[in-house]
């Protein structure tokens, strides 16, 4: 069945979002507010229906060419908005952000501001590339099992990609039945490259010896093994550990957060979900006594070794650094006074914001700082600390040309 259908917004996802003549929502993929699209349904229940787009009668105002030949030709799922003009794209994100705090976390918030990135291209410091069939690339949009070569992501970093086009020339070289690789920027400019997957036996010298650049360090994750240094330079740095992709910008928003909750010299303080501790240490140079937890054993074990190398310069506080699962590890901590959160995209374990909520119930004035990948998901979590009040929203373009947002929410007991 096919339809004309005007795009009234955009949805969590990216999807354009409007409705058929007979009044049900339909989602669209790469469509713009104020497009007229001819569409064609490829599902459709009882509340909503989604489409795929065949064409334009008439463009919205915000749309533009997309830049990425993958994004037009490929059909590549891993941008979402790259049809959108710059301004359209943060009015989008302010938008998602405002709605799932109002509709989920039933918060009277306006639609919060929003800082942009300093760089829309080439800011990802890490990129993941799928294996299907013979090809070594991204997925197309909405096709799990469909993967296309690239050639270029215009979104990576510039030395990623340069990386990139020197591997492509050598992919004999790589494990046998290897299922996906890992290319990586580390904050020191190191570059990586860690294959995942495989055979048992894989000698990665030869890869090494094809590139121009001898100084990468060349990682081997076989399945059901332990990511390890197998050739090139070797290095303690947690190269499978998640860190933000955009790491000018998450400096800021870890600033920020820990900004929020005011002065803390000699308070306790928690940093949940703290990777590899970078806001505990930043709390520990403020004057606080911070415990960091995170069940990332290698991000937990690169922090503490760089804690013991760094500065000279002592800090005015302390900063005990534990490797477990947050919901496992609270009932073990000190009281705090103040508390940091920063959890994946699924958001916070129920038992977390419960803690939390008995936390805040107790004494008036404490503080704690959000930080989100996930609107909904933080939302959701807003809505099961009620005794927490919005002191401050701001939402963050860490990744332009996507649906993704960054979201610092600093709250306070009431």
């Amino acid at each position: 069945m096919t339809a004309t259908v005007e795009i009234d917004r955009i949805a969590a996802g990216g999807d354009g979002v409007g409705r058929m003549s007979d009044g049900l929502v339909v989602f669209v993929p790469r469509t713009a507010p104020g497009d007229k699209a001819e569409v064609e349904l490829l599902t459709r229940n009882r509340s909503f229906a989604r489409a795929r787009l065949l064409g334009l009668a008439s463009e919205g105002p915000d749309r533009v060419e997309p830049t990425c030949s993958h994004y037009r030709v490929d059909n590549c799922g891993g941008c979402q908005l790259q049809h959108l003009s710059p301004a359209a794209q943060l009015e989008v994100k302010r938008a998602l952000v405002g709605d799932a705090l109002r509709r989920i976390g039933h918060r009277d918030v306006a639609d919060p501001s929003i800082i942009s990135a300093s760089e829309p291209w080439r800011y990802r410091s890490k990129i993941t590339l799928s294996v299907s069939n013979g090809h070594l690339g991204l997925h197309v949009q909405n096709r799990p099992d469909r993967i296309f070569d690239l050639k270029d992501c215009l979104i990576a970093g510039a030395r990623i990609m340069e990386l990139w086009a020197e591997l492509r020339k050598h992919v004999r070289l790589f494990p046998s039945g290897m299922t996906g690789l890992v290319l990586r920027e580390d904050r020191e400019g190191g570059l990586h490259v860690v294959c995942l997957g495989g055979e048992a036996v894989w000698n990665a010298n030869d890869l090494v010896a094809a590139l121009p650049d001898p100084a990468v360090s060349i990682w081997w994750q076989p399945e059901r093994g332990v990511p390890r240094v197998v050739a090139g330079r070797q290095t303690t740095f947690p190269a499978v550990a998640f860190e933000q992709v955009n790491m000018e910008l998450a400096a800021r928003v870890r600033s920020e957060a820990v900004d929020g909750l005011g002065e803390i010299r000699g308070s306790a303080v928690w940093d949940l979900y703290s990777g590899v501790g970078d806001a505990g240490e930043s709390l520990a140079d403020a004057g606080a006594r911070v415990w960091c937890v995170d069940s990332d054993r290698s991000a937990v074990r690169w922090g503490k070794r760089r804690h013991r190398t760094g500065s000279d310069v002592p800090r005015l506080g302390s900063l005990t650094r534990i490797c477990g699962r947050v919901e496992d590890e609270l009932a073990r901590l000190p009281e705090p006074e103040a508390v940091v959160v920063n959890p994946p995209r699924t958001g916070m374990h129920r038992s977390v914001s419960q803690k939390l909520e008995r936390w805040a119930g107790a004494k008036r004035g404490r503080l704690l700082s959000y930080v989100s990948c996930d609107p909904a998901t933080l939302a959701r979590d807003l809505n099961r600390m009620p005794s927490l009040e919005i002191r401050s929203v701001r939402a963050y373009d860490l990744f332009p040309q996507t649906s993704h947002v960054e979201t610092l929410v600093v709250l306070e007991s009431k």
